[in-house]
């Protein structure tokens, strides 16, 4: 899987989450290892998501993981915290907001 086509994946997943009632600004960075190496964000601002291919300065946290693992978790196969504790995932930053993310993940 090329970069292009897991980031294609990734947006077109994330684009039926119900973030309407998010009212706090919310921004992620995921860098991907692997195959599809390369990095993209989500952000949550003002009741509306955007995911983007580019790195996110001022961003909440910070996701590393393969693209596979990123699939799982978004699918719901792979729960957030065993991926931590297993080394899949590495989780920066703002671990309050970095939760918040479960949420917007299943109103998909």
């Amino acid at each position: 899987m090329t970069y292009q086509e897991m980031f294609s994946k990734a947006r077109g997943m994330l684009a039926g989450a119900d973030v309407s009632g998010i009212r706090e600004h919310l921004a992620y960075q995921f860098n991907i290892t692997g195959e599809a190496q390369g990095v993209f964000y989500i952000e949550v601002k003002d009741g509306a998501l955007q995911v983007e291919p580019y790195e996110y300065q001022d961003r909440d946290a910070l996701f590393t993981c393969s693209a596979d693992t990123l699939f799982k978790l978004a699918s719901g196969k792979t729960d957030p915290v065993g991926a931590v504790l297993l080394g899949k995932l590495k989780v920066e930053g703002n671990i309050d907001k970095a939760l918040k993310l479960k949420a917007i993940i299943a109103s998909v």
